[in-house]
C-alpha cells in the first residue's frame, strides 16, 4: 500500500527513491537547466514533473511563472521556507513572472488563525522574510487569497470535478475545511494563467505533492473548457533534524532551527548536533569520520556553504581524519552566526518596505 504524504504535516516521507518511484515524478537532472543553484547542483532538490516544459522556456525565453504560497500561522519560519524560496529566485532570475500569495484562507480553515490575524502575520513578518531570503520585490506579485474572487469562484467550478474517493486516496481525509482549502489551492497554481495560458512551475518540499496531484487532475478535466497548462513542480528534501531525523520538527526544538532564533541558542544546538565521527579522537585521526551521517556537515550542504570545492574539501578532510567534529560545528557555528546577522538586517530593511510591494488590487 502506498504511504500517504501529508501536506498537513502528519507524515513524512522516509524514502525518496520509493517517492519518485509510487507518484509517478521524474528524477531531477540539473544538467537540463543554467547555472542551477546550490541545492539543484548537490542533489537536495531531487524529482519534479513536467521540468522539461520549463527548462525549455528558459532556454528559448518564452513566458512562465513561478509561484509559491505562504501560510502565515506562527511568527517564525524554517529551513524548509529558505528552499522554496531558493528555487523560487532561481526561476525569477532565469525569467519566470513570480507569484506570492498569502494563503490566509487556508490558515482559517485549516489552522484556525482569523483572516486578519492570517494578514497582520504576513505583513509584519512572512513576507519581509521571503524578500530577506533573496525574492527581488519588484519583480514580484503578491496577493490574499481571501481577497482574490476569481480563486475563489474558480475553486467551486474545480469542486464539481472532484470525488469524495479521490479526495481520500490523495489526502488520507476528507476533513471539509481541508478539502476546501485544497480547491483553492488548485485555483491559486492556476491563477496566473486565467488571463494568459502560460506553463509555471511550483517548488514545494514532497510533502505538498498531494497539492499538486490534484491540480494536474482537475486541469486533465477542465482542459477542453479552459485550456489550463498542466503546472509543473519541483521538490526539495527536508533539512534533517540536528539529532539525525529526516526533517526539523517543530515538536522536538532541540533538533530545530526556526528563522529568526537567536544564535547563541543555535550554536548550542549544533555543538550537540549528531555527528559521524568516532568513539575517540585517535580513532578519528587514524580511521576518519563519516560525514554522509553528519548533520553538521549537512548543514554545510544543504545551507551554508555555498562553493562546491570548499564543500569537497571538508568532506575530504572529515574523511581523512584532517579535521575533527569539534572544529566543523565551531565552523558551523560561526557560518549560522554570519546568515542570522545577514537574514535580520535584510528582515528589518524589508519590514520597512512592505507596504510598497506589488500587491494585486482586487474590485
Amino acid at each position: 500500500m502506498t504511504k500517504i504524504i501529508d501536506p498537513w504535516g502528519s507524515e513524512l516521507a522516509e524514502d525518496y527513491d520509493k517517492i519518485v518511484k509510487s507518484f509517478g515524478l521524474g528524477v531531477f537532472d540539473s544538467s537540463m537547466f543554467p547555472e542551477p543553484n546550490r541545492i539543484m547542483r548537490r542533489g537536495t532538490v531531487f524529482a519534479g514533473r513536467d521540468l522539461k516544459i520549463i527548462a525549455e522556456c528558459i532556454k528559448k525565453k518564452k513566458p512562465f511563472y513561478a509561484l509559491t504560497g505562504i501560510m502565515p500561522t506562527g511568527d517564525k519560519i524554517h529551513f524548509g521556507n529558505k528552499m522554496v524560496v531558493e528555487n523560487l529566485r532561481y526561476f525569477q532570475e532565469h525569467g519566470a513572472e513570480t507569484y506570492i500569495l498569502v494563503a490566509d484562507l487556508e490558515a482559517a480553515s485549516t489552522r484556525g488563525v482569523t483572516l486578519e490575524q492570517a494578514r497582520q502575520r504576513a505583513m509584519d513578518f512572512h513576507i519581509p522574510a521571503y524578500i530577506a531570503l533573496g525574492l527581488d520585490p519588484e519583480k514580484t506579485i503578491f496577493y490574499f487569497q481571501s481577497e482574490n474572487k476569481d480563486v475563489m469562484n474558480m475553486a467551486y467550478e474545480f469542486a464539481k470535478k472532484i470525488t469524495l474517493n479521490e479526495f481520500k486516496a490523495i489526502y488520507g481525509d476528507a476533513d471539509p475545511g481541508r478539502i476546501m482549502a485544497a480547491v483553492t489551492q488548485v485555483g491559486d497554481v492556476l491563477y496566473p494563467q486565467f488571463k494568459k495560458k502560460m506553463p509555471g512551475i511550483i517548488p514545494v518540499g514532497i510533502d505538498q505533492d498531494p497539492h499538486i496531484r490534484l491540480a494536474r487532475d482537475v486541469v486533465s478535466r477542465v482542459k477542453s473548457k479552459y485550456g489550463f497548462i498542466p503546472v509543473s513542480s519541483i521538490y526539495h528534501k527536508f533539512t534533517p533534524s540536528l539529532e539525525g531525523a529526516i526533517k526539523m520538527s517543530k515538536s522536538r526544538p532541540s533538533g530545530n532551527i526556526d528563522l529568526p532564533e537567536d544564535i547563541k541558542e543555535v550554536c548550542k544546538k549544533l555543538k550537540r548536533a549528531k555527528t559521524g565521527g568516532r568513539e575517540t579522537v585517535e580513532e578519528q585521526r587514524k580511521i576518519g569520520g563519516q560525514p554522509e551521517e553528519c548533520m553538521i556537515f549537512e548543514m554545510f550542504k544543504q545551507h551554508l556553504i555555498e562553493d562546491d570545492k570548499q564543500l569537497n574539501q571538508i568532506f575530504q578532510d572529515c574523511k581523512t581524519g584532517k579535521i575533527l567534529c569539534g572544529e566543523n560545528k565551531q565552523r558551523a557555528c560561526e557560518l549560522m552566526t554570519e546568515f542570522m546577522k545577514d537574514f535580520e538586517e535584510k528582515l528589518k530593511k524589508a519590514k520597512k518596505n512592505v507596504n510598497k510591494l506589488n500587491f494585486i488590487k482586487f474590485t
